[in-house]
């Protein structure tokens, strides 16, 4: 049974019409964990050619087969911006991967730590990093290519084996990846799995040795507590309402260019887009006008390949409905598109909301869309009440060219990351950590965080030939009692 290669959805009471019993989904999936994890303890601890190895292959992966990839992404979208796909997801992800491999060799150093010499005299600390075995990943549909491929990254720096199961609104994606894989990997290094309708729910519950789940903060309550039951650790990137604001001091149209460039990429569809921004009472209508202008100069047709669609009808529908519930509720409504969402094309226009109130959905649920939440403030201690009276945001975006206002905000404002005059982008370097707090989920990846995420940073003690402790051994007497005495006086 090449479990690569074949579907895990389950035959009709586990039948095959020659009336053989199918395995279940748990089952095919555990034989894949049990597959790979006999051969990482076969084979034990990578070293640093085979790790550089399966990164170059993954890159390869990448790289030989680039446009199909695009399309796969494409068909799964209705219809995803080729060059969105090609920026945030190829060529991210291939940098990526080249950082790492150029990194490597000095993340696997062994590593020299001080040893208390008072009364472990001649003797060695060290830290070891080593693989940990097999790392599963629940992937979303949003950032397929990078969320998964990164995370891949990461596990493979650090010598272990992966199974990927990818998200329901992935099927042509992933099935191109269970096509290609096996060119590239065997099945006991990495498998991929598409989603079927049950795979996520018996994948979480797998006795994992680490497992990172990127999505809702609802379902990744749900992967956590699966998880406890084997005591598999997690990473966890939730995403949440990630907030701009924008210092009245600030150029105007440049945080508007830099903020509605990140709102319309991917049709907002991003954990970490700004999903409300803070803008001075001075300032709004000068902020509403500016977004109107950059929108017709930049995003002129929402039906143009260039705009991203809705992943799917539920999505859209939500989006609609977002709306509708403001609106009713006295919101003020502004599209600044001259086109109304299309339902066919699950086309979404750039759309704003002001005057909001907690009660209504905008204000209490992740947007995931184009649509933007526009709060006024009048002082920076304003912006700053309201966001610490809710779930820290994965991702914080001040727009100020002062410094100290700047680091007003930075010691009051407790968030996954943060990108200072600009939005987005502190995700796409390679030597920063990324990973939520809180409500936006826990553990980072990305580098050398990503590295040690998925490594077992094992301490190691080595004793002397001789113990300085063979003079403190029982029965105790005199001299133990001065040598412990001068010892606590020494290191108080």
């Amino acid at each position: 049974m090449n479990l690569t290669t074949e579907s895990v959805t389950t035959p009709s009471a586990n039948q095959s019409v020659s009336g053989e019993a199918q395995p279940t989904t748990s089952q095919i999936l555990n034989r894949s964990l049990d597959a790979q994890r006999q051969a990482f303890t076969s084979h034990g601890q990578e070293s640093y050619e085979e790790r550089k190895k399966y990164l170059l292959n993954l890159k390869l992966l990448l790289t030989e087969n680039r446009e199909a990839i695009i399309e796969a992404i494409n068909k799964d979208y209705g219809n995803r911006s080729y060059h969105e796909t090609l920026l945030a997801e190829v060529i991210t992800v291939v940098s990526d991967i080249s950082s790492t491999i150029k990194h490597l060799k000095k993340w696997m150093k062994v590593q020299k730590r001080s040893v208390d010499q008072s009364l472990y005299f001649g003797a060695k600390n060290r830290v070891i990093p080593q693989g940990i075995g097999v790392v599963g990943f629940i992937i979303p549909w949003n950032f397929p290519l990078n969320l998964s491929f990164s995370g891949l990254s990461a596990a493979f720096a650090a010598g272990n084996r992966a199974m990927v199961k990818m998200s329901e609104n992935s099927v042509n994606f992933s099935e191109l990846l269970k096509q290609l894989s096996p060119k590239y990997f065997n099945q006991d290094k990495l498998q991929f799995f598409t989603e079927t309708g049950e795979v996520g729910i018996a994948f979480s519950t797998l006795p994992l040795d680490h497992l990172m789940f990127t999505g809702s903060g609802v379902t990744g309550r749900k992967v956590m507590a699966a998880c406890a039951q084997n005591l598999t650790p997690v990473t966890l990137e939730l995403g949440g309402k990630s907030p701009a604001v924008i210092d009245p001091n600030y150029p105007l149209d440049k945080a508007v260019e830099r903020i509605m460039f990140v709102k319309q990429f991917n049709a907002g569809q991003i954990c970490t887009t700004v999903d409300y921004t803070f803008v001075h009472q001075s300032q709004l209508a000068a902020f509403i006008q500016s977004t109107k202008t950059w929108v017709k100069k930049h995003c002129p047709d929402i039906h143009s390949k260039d705009y991203t669609s809705i992943i799917d009808d539920t999505a859209f529908v939500r989006l609609v409905e977002t709306v509708d519930d403001a609106q009713k509720q006295g919101a003020t409504i502004i599209n600044l598109s001259d086109q109304e969402a299309d339902a066919t094309t699950r086309k979404f226009p750039l759309t704003l909301i002001l005057d909001t109130t907690d009660e209504m959905t905008i204000s209490q649920r992740e947007t995931f869309g184009p649509i933007m939440m526009v709060k006024t403030y009048q002082q920076a201690d304003e912006v700053i009440n309201y966001i610490v009276q809710r779930d820290r945001p994965l991702a914080f975006y001040p727009f100020s060219n002062n410094k100290t206002l700047v680091n007003h905000y930075l010691s009051n404002v407790l968030s996954g990351g943060v990108s200072v005059n600009d939005a987005l982008f502190h995700v796409g370097q390679h030597d920063l950590p990324f990973g939520g707090i809180g409500g936006s989920g826990m553990g980072h990846y990305h580098g050398y965080e990503g590295f040690v995420t998925f490594s077992k940073m094992r301490p190691v003690f080595y004793q002397a030939s001789f113990s300085s402790l063979t003079f403190l051994m029982p029965p105790y007497g005199k001299f133990a009692t001065r040598a412990l005495h001068f010892i606590a006086k020494f290191k108080s």
